[in-house]
């Protein structure tokens, strides 16, 4: 699993023109699910998501995660991250795990936030969506949470 985090000052995704998902401060992820990919990649990505130490503190360091804040959490699911770039001048997209299985652990994944966390809000599995971010620092991470197996083993 893989998630491209940024720290923002607002974000939202519209899909046919309407907002179906917006936060204020926090965090923008974009998030690809990879074969292999099971509930330990979910359950680690959840705590990474809102564990992860990437707001600052009273001295300015990045000493803060989300769950500490309170700030938003905004789950964008982008299968395109778990492409394999390396040869070529067009994307492959063995890695990514097919549409079925990447719908049930993104919605997991959401669950598992949402138990946790609030608020937390998404955009629309499969939808061809906008997505607006105001990134704040800017401050751009790129999360792993390798499967079990794999891809194509």
């Amino acid at each position: 699993m893989i998630a491209l985090i940024q720290r923002v000052t607002q974000a939202s995704v519209r899909v046919d023109g309407a907002t179906v998902g917006a936060i204020g401060r926090g965090t923008l992820a974009l998030v690809a699910i990879e074969r292999g990919d099971g509930a330990t990649q979910v359950s680690r990505m959840a705590e990474r998501l809102l564990g992860y130490r990437m707001f600052p503190d009273s001295e300015n360091r990045m000493n803060l995660s989300l769950a500490e804040t309170g700030g938003g959490l905004l789950l964008v699911s982008q299968f395109t991250l778990a492409a394999d770039t390396a040869k070529g001048m067009r994307p492959s997209f063995t890695p990514a795990a097919d549409p079925e299985t990447g719908r049930r652990l993104f919605d997991a994944l959401v669950d598992a936030t949402q138990r946790r966390h609030s608020p937390v809000a998404t955009g629309r599995f499969g939808a061809d969506m906008q997505v607006f971010l105001v990134n704040d620092g800017p401050v751009t991470f790129l999360l792993r949470c390798p499967p079990d197996r794999p891809p194509g083993g």
